[in-house]
């Protein structure tokens, strides 16, 4: 029994984990789109950022945003990760203190 709540317990956190990279890379995607090189012919040299066309200029926006979202994300699976664990170890705790209170041993 308890071999069959470990498994299960090892599954869903596999799958949290999943889900949580699968939202990271659909919020991701969109920002590495804009990260992709341009076509044309290669530079020559250095060219200010105000000089580029608007289509060849990077926007910072979802680029942070991303970012910001994925920090967000790791600390709150972080957070919630440590909760259940500590939920497990009080109750493991309550258990092990009623077999030492239990009468006969």
């Amino acid at each position: 029994m308890q071999n069959a709540k470990c498994r299960m317990q090892y599954a869903r956190r596999r799958l949290a984990v999943l889900l949580m990279l699968l939202t990271i890379a659909a919020a991701v995607a969109p920002a590495a789109a804009f990260a992709q090189p341009p076509q044309g012919s290669p530079q020559e040299e250095f060219v200010p950022v105000k000089d580029l066309p608007q289509q060849e200029q990077l926007p910072a926006a979802p680029l942070l945003v991303s970012a910001y979202a994925f920090v967000w994300v790791a600390l709150l699976v972080y957070v919630w990760m440590v909760w259940r664990r500590l939920l497990k170890v009080e109750r493991e705790m309550r258990d092990l203190a009623g077999r030492i209170n239990q009468p006969g041993r």
